[in-house]
């Protein structure tokens, strides 16, 4: 018998046609993969029928691995035929290698992602956010509390996931931008919150949770100091400068787009497998209709992102030194992982994500095993890089494959198959780390938050808050106030805010400490008190730009009477940069009618540049889209002297208004009227938009 025939009798595969490949076993898959450096190799963490279709894995505090598996993909079944689970996988003899599964939750609807909490899971499965836990020491979960509802659920591939233990206290999940009304079960009198065009983050121990600004897919990387990074489809590696809670300040903002694409070298990756017939038809087909419709239009099969999943940052130390830091990214449709070194970019509040020096032309690792779907990583106490591998023949979403190519497609090809490899060090044994922190003694807990590795840091600073003992205040604040390590610092910093316990003092060397990124910090925490506002404006010049841009963040929590002028000279010196020009936009004074009087005081309106003429044209856009009490009007006729100022404005002012709830009094439109001629093509359009909209505002 053959060896492909009998691996589809043993685990229920069928075979494949003669467009597509059959499956490996994990021996021979592991002989499929080539890894760029010759100091690691890849060996096997578990593999079916331990695992199928694994999507994600986490390490809890204990160090017992959880997996999230997703057997139902692409479709969703019906509710009496869920496949979804949870395992708990556990390597007994300490070999490096899973011998022991429990299932420790089943009949899920397409769980996602899964979080250690207060001895149980947090676990995303669309619609809801669940919290699951063991009681009885079976390992299974006997408690199953829906959290949170509300959330998207009719595309696998754009559900609330990615669920991460922020170092400020607060839990992110990625929502991809969707439309949702989330509840909290714990609180039914809670307002729901609208997370469209957003992501999601909550904090438990204070019952708050609101939209966060970005719109990850699958994949969130948060670094030591708490930068996030996501992961989109063809968008491998992005960043959003401007959190949501400065963001939607105000509802008036030119735009909203906040989604930065940070790679340099976007959408080129180096794939060693051919692409699948399915997606070669598409592609040829698709390049074809644009052709013939005459479009400056290219699709591409192969060799560039499209199914960038699972961005993780390693925050361990067993990886050789290059790779401690670094962003690594799973390519589900390339079958490779991608590796990303972020740099700071110089003169902006965000960064750059680059190629490693000996990856210019080679993948950290790719496989030649074309059902390799790296779907995730993740990063384990040990300070192992897993590769958590669905294993699947296809993984697309079946409505966007023609009907005819999908004759001989089985979406379901492999849900029987699943494989979680690790990535170490060559010539190196490594077993089980038991880290047993839920044991330790509040004291042992403090000690490890400067331990070396993001997993351990982070695992204390979470227990820590769980238990609540305050006694550990003063030894906190002691690790706050000597250490060495930066990261210990800014956790015991987080630690204090847990605890309610972070005085003035603490706060204000945090806005003193030599490291750029507590300094950050200690702004978000001084912007709750005036007496703190000399310091913020005099960190509006801090040599590091994060920590100017939180500055300008921050200045915009008080009042305009006394930001004004602070947020004229923050956006002199930036105005070139959209992130900053965004923050002052956001706040009271740089939206208010009266700020381009500050402007003009200071003589920013002197020459404008194109930086400033894009301000005025956003800061007309808030005018016009707010339309308070006839200040679009009024602030026409105050600039009507001043041609190249006045010609800004008012092509902002008429896109604000086209998306203006309140239409213009009759004057403006009659004065929008006589200058429909003399305007440029831009604001043209818009005037038009304007004077079509009904009274109820629709064109």
């Amino acid at each position: 018998m053959k060896k492909s025939l009998l691996l589809s009798l043993l685990t229920g595969v069928s075979l494949s046609c003669a467009n597509y490949t059959d499956p490996l076993t994990p021996d021979e898959a592991l002989k499929s993969f080539t890894l760029r450096d010759d100091r690691l190799t890849v060996d096997i963490f578990a593999t079916e029928p331990q695992v199928l279709d694994p999507v994600d894995m986490v390490f809890d505090e204990n160090g017992d691995a959880y997996v999230v598996e997703m057997p139902d993909y692409p479709s969703k079944p019906e509710d009496g035929t869920l496949n979804g689970a949870i395992r708990l996988l556990q390597d007994t003899d300490n070999d490096g290698r899973i011998d022991s599964v429990t299932v420790f939750a089943d009949k899920l609807s397409e769980a996602t992602s899964i979080l250690p909490w207060q001895g149980g899971l947090l676990v995303a499965a669309a619609p809801h956010i669940y919290f699951m836990k063991d009681t009885t020491g079976d390992h299974r979960a006997d408690v199953r509390e829906v959290l949170f509802s509300g959330f998207f659920a009719s595309n696998s591939e754009a559900q609330i996931t990615n669920l991460h233990y922020g170092i400020d206290n607060w839990i992110y999940a990625s929502n991809c931008g969707q439309a949702g009304e989330i509840t909290y079960t714990r609180d039914p009198n809670a307002k729901p919150v609208s997370i469209k065009g957003g992501d999601f983050r909550f904090r438990l121990d204070r019952g708050q949770f609101e939209i966060e600004s970005s719109s990850g897919q699958f994949g969130m990387a948060i670094d030591d100091w708490g930068n996030r990074f996501f992961t989109e489809n063809s968008l491998h590696a992005q960043h959003t400068p401007i959190p949501a809670r400065y963001l939607f300040r105000h509802p008036f903002l030119a735009s909203y787009d906040v989604a930065l694409n940070i790679s340099d070298h976007d959408p080129e990756m180096f794939q060693e497998t051919p692409p699948p017939y399915w997606r070669k038809e598409r592609t040829i087909r698709r390049n074809q209709q644009f052709e013939d419709a005459g479009l400056d239009r290219h699709e591409y099969a192969e060799d560039h992102f499209t199914g960038a999943s699972g961005g993780t940052y390693y925050g361990g130390t067993l990886l050789p030194k290059e790779y401690q830091g670094a962003l690594f990214t799973g390519e589900v449709a390339g079958n490779l992982i991608h590796r990303d070194v972020l740099v700071p970019a110089k003169d902006s509040p965000t960064f750059v994500a680059r190629r490693g020096e000996t990856e210019k032309t080679q993948e950290f690792l790719y496989s030649t095993d074309p059902w390799f779907r790296p779907a995730q990583l993740s990063v384990g106490p040990d300070g192992v890089l897993y590769v958590i591998d669905m294993y699947r023949q296809h993984i697309e979403t079946p409505t966007a494959i023609p009907e005819d190519l999908k004759k001989d497609m089985d979406f379901f090809n492999g849900s029987k198959l699943g494989r979680i490899y690790r990535i170490i060090p060559k010539d190196t044994r490594i077993g089980t780390t038991r880290p047993a922190l839920r044991a330790k003694t509040p004291a042992g807990l403090v000690a490890l938050l400067g331990h070396p590795q993001q997993w351990w840091r982070l695992q204390a600073q979470r227990l820590l808050l769980e238990k609540g003992d305050k006694t550990i205040i003063p030894a906190v604040k002691s690790v706050f106030l000597t250490h060495t390590d930066a990261r210990a610092r800014l956790h015991a910093f987080f630690v204090l805010e847990g605890l309610n316990a972070l005085d003035d003092r603490i706060i204000s060397k945090a806005m003193q400490d030599r490291q750029p990124d507590i300094r950050r910090y200690g702004i978000r925490q001084a912007e709750k008190k005036p007496a703190f506002l000399p310091q913020i404006i005099a960190l509006t010049n801090d040599p590091s730009v994060q920590v100017a841009y939180q500055a300008c963040l921050s200045l915009g929590e008080f009042p305009a009477t006394v930001t004004s002028r602070p947020l004229a000279r923050v956006l002199a010196k930036t105005v070139d940069d959209k992130w900053f020009r965004m923050g002052v936009l956001s706040a009271p004074a740089g939206s208010s009618v009266a700020f381009i009087g500050q402007l003009q005081q200071d003589g920013f309106l002197t020459q404008l540049s194109d930086g400033k003429r894009t301000f005025l044209e956003e800061y007309g856009h808030v005018i016009g889209a707010r339309n308070r009490n006839g200040e679009p009007g009024r602030l026409l006729t105050q600039w009507e002297g001043n041609k190249p100022v006045y010609a800004a404005l008012l092509k902002g002012i008429t896109a604000g208004l086209k998306k203006a709830e309140l239409m213009p009094d009759v004057a403006l439109k009659a004065r929008l009227d006589e200058l429909m001629q003399q305007a440029d093509s831009v604001t043209r359009e818009n005037i038009k938009a304007v004077l079509t909209k009904d009274s109820a505002g629709r064109h």
